[in-house]
């Protein structure tokens, strides 16, 4: 397994680029935050595995050379956009007009069942095209097709970043979950979770839908 990785100065630099790219917040962290906001330190927790299963997917999606096919068709990438942004649109919408059985106004978040939390977690990240392009412009510097087998090296190194990032987003869960907490009170209504979350996926729907191919992608080398 150990030659599947860099030497250690190489290391070092791919640790500090995948630790700064797992703390600087995201669409993915923005979602996570809102969620544990909303609905508590579970539902956050699911949230993270869910984005860690959407970015092993776009390391999958790297592997096979998929990530590169989006990154240098403007059709591919604008599609998986476009989708990413309905996708959230969707949410935002359904959230902030969710209704109880009875007609009236839901004052709450509904409470989704975990399952359906780390699926949309998923989701919205393998519909954000800019994680397959993360993947594409970083991991081939380390990888060095002399230590044989590039694939396994490109996978390993990818599984590595994603298990770094589940970490940090496990802490951010857990941190918004308290402040969370500390805002609930039983004695005032809890709209502001339904209106946190809905507003919340809308703004990540307005910033996916203006993302841009990086220009160096699209030149190309």
């Amino acid at each position: 397994m150990a030659e599947l990785l860099p030497d250690w100065p190489q290391f070092g630099l791919f640790f500090a680029a995948a630790l700064i790219l797992a703390v600087t917040p995201g669409p993915g962290v923005f979602y996570i935050l809102a969620t544990s906001l909303a609905q508590g330190p579970r539902a956050g927790v699911v949230s993270a595995c869910g984005i860690a299963a959407g970015t092993l997917g776009h390391v999958l999606f790297a592997v096979l050379g998929l990530s590169l096919l989006i990154a240098s068709s403007g059709l591919a990438f604008d599609t998986l956009k476009y989708l990413g942004t309905a996708y959230l649109f969707y949410l935002g919408i359904q959230t902030l007009c969710w209704r109880t059985t009875s007609g009236e106004p839901s004052k709450g978040v509904l409470p989704k069942p975990l399952l359906q939390l780390f699926t949309r977690a998923a989701v919205i990240n393998i519909l954000n095209p800019k994680v397959g392009l993360f993947f594409v412009a970083l991991l081939p510097q380390f990888v060095d097709p002399a230590r044989g087998a590039p694939a396994l090296q490109f996978l390993f190194l990818g599984v590595l970043l994603a298990s770094l990032a589940f970490v940090t987003d496990t802490l951010y869960a857990l941190a918004a979950a308290k402040v969370g907490e500390r805002l609930r009170n039983p004695k005032s209504s809890s709209a502001w979770h339904r209106w946190l979350a809905g507003i919340t996926y809308l703004t990540l729907g307005v910033l996916s839908a203006l993302t841009d191919r990086p220009e160096p992608v699209v030149n190309g080398p």
